[in-house]
């Protein structure tokens, strides 16, 4: 339905969107329309080639987070060879601190806060969604590159502890309620998957301390049992192949972000007449 048609509905319905409309006023409604069949057709077939275009990207995407799935799963099972370490043998523990939220959008220095881990980022960041100012960056804690950011607080035990790698060399800080491990010898790229796959998300889990809300430090992320790649090279080998398909399907969304916006304006366009296809 077009915009110019739920309208003309909603002024007979008083305006309101809760509302039923009588048989007479859908009967009697007034819709601009094409004045041949030919070009009716023509319309819902370019309409009809863009639904296609949108529905082939959603299921390449679907199929191509499957398939990243799948590559997480084998890649970061352990295999013979690997070794077993505690978290807290990889670096050292630093905390968050500062950044209110009202301090977030204050300046233009880039910042994580706890909140945004769990629903901004993935694995990795690629992204800043706060920003703030230099007199709120001198109460925070300042990153580095290769810093891997847990979430120290958190709603149920099962999502507590979600951790994001930090790998863009900027300058850039973090907010209070954010745990950071600074690994010496171990690619915090991979640790960014590594550390949100099942098996380690267990054993989160079973040291979060708390009801209402769960809570998560240092001393219990240090004792977690970790089962790696010998090397650093072999554990950049698999994050490498994680992040190609991660900017796979960013590229594949980004166009189907760009395909939706298309057919809006072609919906707007040839449902109004502005354009017409005779």
């Amino acid at each position: 339905m077009s915009v110019g048609v739920q309208s003309n509905l909603l002024r007979k319905l008083g305006g309101s969107t809760v509302g039923h409309a009588k048989v007479d006023d859908i009967r009697y409604l007034q819709i601009p329309l094409p004045p041949t069949l030919a070009e009716q057709r023509a319309i819902a077939e370019a309409l009809g080639d863009a639904d296609a275009l949108i529905e082939s990207l959603e299921q390449l995407i679907a199929k191509k987070r499957a398939v990243k799935q799948g590559a997480m799963q084998e890649l970061l099972r352990p295999k013979a060879g690997w070794v077993a370490a505690k978290l807290g043998s990889l670096g050292a523990f630093l905390k968050g601190s500062g950044v209110k939220k009202d301090d977030t959008q204050s300046g233009d220095i880039p910042c994580i806060r706890y909140g945004e881990i769990y629903t901004k980022h993935s694995d990795y960041i690629k992204t800043f969604y706060s920003w703030i100012s230099p007199a709120v960056a001198a109460t925070a804690r300042r990153l580095k590159v290769g810093d891997v950011l847990f979430a120290g607080s958190g709603e149920t035990k099962e999502e507590i502890g979600k951790c994001v790698a930090f790998v863009d060399d900027v300058i850039a800080y973090a907010g209070g309620d954010i745990v950071i491990l600074r690994p010496e010898k171990a690619c915090a790229l991979f640790l960014g998957y590594y550390l949100n796959t099942a098996t380690i998300n267990r054993q989160k889990a079973s040291r979060g301390q708390g009801d209402a809300v769960v809570h998560i430090g240092s001393a219990a992320l240090a004792n977690i049992d970790l089962t790696l790649p010998p090397s650093v090279d072999e554990q950049t080998a698999i994050a490498a192949v994680l992040s190609d398909m991660d900017a796979e399907i960013a590229e594949l969304e980004a166009k189907l972000v760009k395909a939706r916006q298309v057919k809006q304006g072609m919906m707007q366009e040839l449902l109004t007449g502005r354009v017409r296809l005779v």
